[in-house]
């Protein structure tokens, strides 16, 4: 699988009293994840509309490896850690991208 991107899903449900520090910690996460680890291509987390408690997260790292590694860091244990209780539900759903497109200012970004 070596090269080969990973791309999934995660659907969760949160505790609605405990959303606001939720959503701090895993900007936090999503954050350091970016900016430190070159294997994490892109995470970009959204709410359901009417419904803030349930967040999905579309994630893509660049190999199964660089998946793996992540799962190991320290942000991201601390961010599973912290927000073991917040977490009501959690679904994790591997994808196949059919396209994956983004716009950097004037580049398109495959």
């Amino acid at each position: 699988m070596s090269g080969k991107r990973v791309v999934r899903m995660a659907e969760l449900e949160i505790d609605p009293a405990q959303l606001d520090a939720y959503r701090a910690l895993l900007a936090e996460e999503i954050e350091a994840s970016v900016t430190s680890e070159r294997g994490v291509l892109t995470l970009y987390a959204v709410s359901i509309k009417d419904h803030p408690e349930k967040i999905r997260i579309f994630e893509v790292y660049a190999s199964q490896e660089d998946y793996e590694a992540h799962l190991q860091t320290p942000h991201f244990l601390k961010y599973k850690s912290s927000t073991a209780r917040m977490v009501r539900s959690l679904s994790l759903i591997d994808v196949d991208p059919i396209i994956l497109l983004a716009k950097t200012g004037d580049h398109l970004v495959r």
